[in-house]
């Protein structure tokens, strides 16, 4: 469909501009939830005014103050956090239609999962964000939505089931990606649908002298608090695509549910530091358990558990030789067609992440990638899109334990 030099260059910007505009949602959005915990209240300050903060950065001095009524005075423009959430969202969302959509048969059928056609892909995809967005609306604005404990709690295991489901009709890689676009689609919709109007309605209602309503104002810190906590979740799930002890072990869920506890309590640590309510250091050792927990969930769920080689007792050079010629033949028949000075794969203009695996001496010297790629997980090649044999991993592996064993 396009010239594969040029689809190369479209995915890079692509990453580079969806970086750049969460960058900026992020940074917005840490940024105020700090400045409206921090604030204070003290004598002499105007009538309307909730409290303020004193900031210095840049060589300069700030005086924050955050008015509960209409200031005296109100400029004609405001400046809204909006576009940075939607910009994200839509840089985001072409993203995935450009590599997991149009490039489906290599980075989200898996064969072994769910035999899809390329035009299912996108419809379940897409289909998967729209329809957990209607839940996630619904359970907000139900009667369990008055309640923000045990609305998490449920939260907590819809996101786990949507994965589970998720890792059961997607390659991992694309699996996991899916799930932190489905709660980044929440959180941009929310200030698309809920946080922004309602603000719009709270200022007309000052300007113009009324009472606003507070429950406008109880459903945007709602949904606010909810991007708060999953923000550090999504992040993780978007950078796993490059990390495949993560999404390729068959405990993949559980590691979600570890990244999400995990991400959710440093970000109370900071909450409650920002509220000057002190530090809560033992957050930091819940969150090293979770992370201990998943690290650990990858190590005995990941695939190459059932295929690594045992280096023989009398492993020497010239074993080592002869394992490492199987090596290179399989690494050459299955890889090479993409990990090559000249790619022929269809749409590949380069070799991935530049690594080349067309010599021996190439392959030699990425051994411990193609440990962690081929061997200890099956990540590459992906979705095994070239059928990489059970025989040839285990190849690859009796090269890899000789290696060590000769180099002890």
């Amino acid at each position: 469909m396009f010239d594969p030099q040029i689809s190369e260059w479209i995915s890079q910007l692509l990453r580079w501009v969806h970086v750049i505009t969460a960058i900026a949602w992020i940074g917005s959005s840490f940024y105020f939830i700090h400045l409206d915990l921090s604030l204070k209240r003290r004598e002499g300050l105007p009538a309307g005014v909730g409290g303020e903060a004193w900031q210095v950065h840049g060589g300069g001095f700030y005086n924050m103050r955050k008015y509960l009524v209409a200031p005296p005075e109100l400029p004609k423009e405001l400046t809204w956090f909006k576009w940075e959430s939607y910009s994200t969202w839509i840089t985001g969302f072409f993203l995935i239609v450009w590599v997991y959509y149009l490039h489906a048969d290599l980075y989200t059928i898996d064969p072994a999962v769910r035999a899809l056609t390329p035009w299912q892909v996108p419809l379940v995809g897409i289909g998967g964000l729209a329809l957990s967005w209607l839940v996630y609306e619904g359970l907000c604005r139900s009667a369990l939505g008055r309640n923000d404990v045990a609305l998490g709690c449920v939260l907590f295991v819809y996101i786990l089931v949507a994965a589970y489901i998720f890792t059961h009709l997607f390659s991992g890689r694309a699996a996991f990606l899916h799930t932190g676009a489905m709660i980044a689609t929440w959180m941009s919709a929310s200030v698309f649908i809920v946080i922004i109007p309602n603000q719009k309605k709270v200022v007309a209602d000052l300007i113009a002298g009324r009472t606003p309503d507070p429950a406008l104002g109880k459903q945007a810190k709602q949904r606010s608090t909810h991007n708060n906590y999953l923000t550090l979740p999504v992040l993780f799930l978007m950078l796993s695509n490059h990390y495949p002890l993560a999404w390729s072990s068959k405990y993949a869920v559980g590691i979600v549910a570890c990244i999400l506890v995990a991400g959710a309590i440093i970000r109370h640590f900071f909450n409650s530091q920002h509220a000057g309510k002190g530090s809560p250091w033992w957050t930091w050792a819940v969150a090293a358990a979770a992370i201990a927990l998943a690290i650990w969930l990858s190590i005995i769920g990941k695939p190459g558990n059932e295929n690594l080689a045992s280096a023989p007792a009398d492993a020497t050079p010239a074993t080592l030789a002869a394992s490492f010629d199987e090596a290179v033949l399989a690494i050459q028949s299955r890889c090479s067609m993409c990990h090559a000075a000249q790619p022929v794969w269809d749409g590949i203009a380069i070799a991935p992440k530049g690594v080349h695996l067309d010599t021996p001496e190439s392959i030699a010297r990425h051994a411990d990638l193609i440990r962690v790629q081929a061997v200890l997980t099956h990540a590459m090649p992906p979705n095994n899109i070239t059928e990489m044999t059970l025989d040839e991993r285990k190849a690859v592996a009796s090269w890899l334990a000789q290696k060590d064993a000769v180099v002890r």
